[in-house]
């Protein structure tokens, strides 16, 4: 029997290893599907509404919702940043937090290049080259999309449970209920210490160091603190797109929680399919699908779309601004 299984084992890896380059095909194609499909319902979209968009005019109170969108935006991702630097603190590395929110900061605006893997990619190497284990800056990375999605179900359910109005079919929340206890599963010391340790046996070593125990390859408790700051983003994020939707049509206040819950939907739909740079496309068509009943398609489709704007506005500004900062900070340097 165990002649059998290791033969079976044998055999898929021997599968897997000559068709890699099959599977990479796929892969790709798969992924320019579901960008064209999308693509291709935003279009359709569009098409059939454009005279409805057209005619949509902000006036000054409008603006002003604009402009606080973009504040609130910027605040969402500077937040976002120093959780970050609370989930290193989890893992027993600590630095600067005003230096890990300027590093999230800088490297958030990556996430919009093919791949959608570049500002992880440019996270780890900062914290790599601040003294970070290689294996800890990677889990502390790969943790933040996964506390990000944890706190989007947690709002879906709270969201739906005030409002009662979005996804109401039977057995939906029971499925909402079962995906957030595996997200929160995921985030148990009882997951990431063993994580921890396995990634640590293949950590290099200082010289001497050979006898130290490694202590700092374990959190202590559940990354609590983290998973809230993680809600305190989505909400702000959330903030943004009702005070942006507020520029197009007035809401009342007990619809809020359905269009946070609606917007948790769109952004962790996002968040975990593949395919689109920073969810592009996919959001914008999870938004109109949710809430194009209780508004119009016109409104929600314009909305996505400044959502979207402003939110590659944001993280722009906060990348010139952390530049400017530096520029000044060098000029003071060089002339005392």
């Amino acid at each position: 029997m165990k002649k059998f299984i290791s033969g079976i084992s044998a055999a898929i890896r021997v599968m897997f290893t000559k068709n890699t380059f099959i599977f990479n095909k796929i892969k790709y194609f798969i992924r320019w599907l579901i960008v064209g499909a999308i693509l291709f319902f935003l279009m359709g979209m569009l098409r059939e509404n454009w005279r409805q968009v057209a005619e949509i005019r902000i006036d000054k109170s409008g603006w002003l919702f604009l402009i606080s969108a973009l504040v609130v935006t910027m605040l969402a991702q500077t937040w976002a940043g120093w959780v970050w630097s609370w989930m290193l603190r989890e893992f027993k590395q600590p630095r600067n937090s005003l230096w890990i929110i300027n590093v999230y900061l800088k490297t958030n605006i990556a996430k919009y290049l093919p791949g959608n893997v570049w500002h992880y990619y440019g996270r780890v190497k900062k914290l790599r080259d601040s003294g970070v284990p290689t294996s800890t800056a990677t889990l502390s990375v790969l943790i933040e999309p996964i506390l990000q999605a944890a706190a989007a179900v947690l709002m879906i359910i709270i969201g739906r449970q005030i409002s009662g109005s979005i996804l109401d079919e039977t057995g939906i929340l029971s499925w909402q209920v079962l995906g957030a206890i595996a997200i929160l599963m995921l985030l148990h010391p009882w997951v990431l210490n063993p994580i921890l340790q396995v990634l640590g046996k293949f950590e290099k070593q200082p010289k001497g160091s050979e006898n130290i125990e490694s202590l700092s390859w374990k959190i202590d408790s559940y990354p609590v603190k983290p998973l809230v700051g993680s809600l305190g983003f989505l909400s702000l994020r959330g903030l943004g797109f009702c005070l942006i939707l507020l520029a197009f049509t007035p809401y009342n206040l007990n619809q809020i929680p359905m269009l946070l819950s609606a917007f948790s939907i769109a952004w962790v739909t996002a968040l975990v399919v593949p395919g689109a740079p920073g969810g592009i496309g996919v959001f914008e068509a999870t938004a109109i699908a949710l809430l194009a009943q209780p508004f119009s398609t016109a409104v929600v489709l314009s909305t996505a779309a400044l959502y979207r704007l402003i939110s590659i506005v944001a993280e722009t500004l906060a990348v010139g601004m952390i530049w400017l900062d530096e520029k000044l900070q060098k000029y003071k340097k060089a002339n005392t």
